[in-house]
């Protein structure tokens, strides 16, 4: 399998899946324990909505400090930023100092991770293999993430919050360990004409940003409350979901990388429009929040790989994919919290969760059109856009 030759991008799926590993564990349980912990549902929205501004207003210290280290330090540094949230996680009670400290540190740990990560995975990985290293990296977190929400609820059960997002934290810091051999990525002083170039993954993760903030975020908390607060039914559920996905991804990775990727498009876009529509109305019982929750499988499987494969070869052929992806980014930052912070507006009106959820479908339609152009015959509009400089 000539995707696997690339060691770094196996060095890289590596760290992914023990990224995986915390992120399916404690990660998993983000959003619904503060829920548990008083936060009101707007509220939650709200304080994600926060988090994703804090991203947005702090990605300019990235690039003069790239600039000077590279790439690769900024990743190690932002897998053990990222690590430091979970125990502070544990210390919420309520609306209060802990949830605003939680914020500001969430924001600048996670900013730093995945900007630097998408950056070293575009600049490092390789075009023609890309929809097969994409899809084996989300097979990977697809059966890790079967284990992981199983071990996170019965630990958040039996053990409480500060041992289980302990271990998360241990676990995430670990990650960092098979990036130490791979090879650094140096940084450009200067790009001319770096926003137009990231025009094109700007808008693709502004409609995923937005589309997430329904369909994911808050999906969650209402699936949360249909299981009566349970952390073991909530990690069974999401467990159940990764088995759908596990096998799925490297199928549509494979028919991507073979010139396949009007179809893979439009399976992407219709595992959207399902997973939407299903957890809109999916969240009357547990049975039926269950079955829509294992729509999201297919949405890792068939949307995830179409998305980032357009973005990874689209910041490759960039003179920076650092600059490309800070500004990428924070089209998703942006498109995440005007989503977010539309929920929790319908929310606090009195709106039901259906109507909070199913705004997601705005973001899959300017979807739909962008990923059309790319994979129908039309890569040269998006190639236009990034190659003036």
């Amino acid at each position: 399998m000539a995707f696997f030759r690339n060691s770094t991008v196996n060095r890289l799926n590596l760290h992914y899946g023990i990224h995986a590993l915390a992120l399916s564990g404690g990660g998993a349980f983000f959003i619904v324990f503060l829920l548990k912990a008083g936060v009101p549902a707007p509220a939650i929205l709200v304080a994600i909505a926060a988090i994703l501004v804090g991203r947005f207003c702090v990605r300019p210290v990235m690039l003069p400090i790239a600039r000077r280290l590279g790439i690769k330090p900024l990743l190690i540094a932002g897998t053990l930023f990222s690590a430091a949230q979970y125990p502070l996680l544990a210390q919420v009670h309520g609306v209060g100092r802990e949830l605003y400290i939680l914020c500001v540190v969430s924001s600048f740990g996670d900013m730093v991770y995945w900007t630097s990560y998408h950056a070293y995975f575009a600049a490092l990985g390789d075009a023609e293999h890309r929809g097969h290293q994409v899809s084996a990296r989300e097979a990977i977190a697809a059966l890790i993430g079967i284990i992981g929400p199983l071990f996170g609820g019965w630990s958040l059960s039996v053990f409480g919050p500060h041992i289980a997002f302990g271990v998360t934290a241990a676990i995430l810091a670990t990650a960092a360990l098979p990036i130490l051999g791979a090879p650094n990525v140096a940084v450009p002083d200067h790009v001319p004409n770096a926003l137009r170039q990231a025009l094109p993954g700007l808008l693709v993760f502004a409609a995923d940003g937005w589309a997430n903030a329904g369909y994911t975020i808050t999906w969650q908390i209402a699936m949360f409350l249909v299981l009566k607060q349970s952390f073991t039914a909530f990690g069974g559920a999401m467990a159940a979901a990764a088995v759908v996905g596990a096998v799925l991804g490297l199928l549509l990775g494979r028919s991507i990388d073979l010139g396949h990727g009007r179809r893979a498009v439009w399976l992407a876009l219709a595992s959207a429009v399902l997973c939407a529509t299903s957890r809109s109305f999916g969240y009357g019982g547990v049975v039926i929040a269950v079955a829509a929750n294992a729509s999201g499988a297919l949405l890792n499987a068939l949307y995830t790989p179409t998305v980032m494969t357009a973005v990874y070869n689209q910041a490759q052929r960039t003179a920076c994919t650092l600059r490309f992806h800070i500004a990428a980014e924070a089209g998703w930052y942006a498109g995440g919290a005007a989503g977010l912070l539309t929920a929790a507006v319908l929310l606090q009106s009195g709106a039901p969760f259906w109507a909070a959820i199913i705004t997601s479908l705005a973001g899959v339609a300017v979807m739909s059109q962008l990923l059309r152009r790319y994979y129908g015959g039309r890569r040269r509009r998006w190639r236009s856009l990034t190659a003036r400089r």
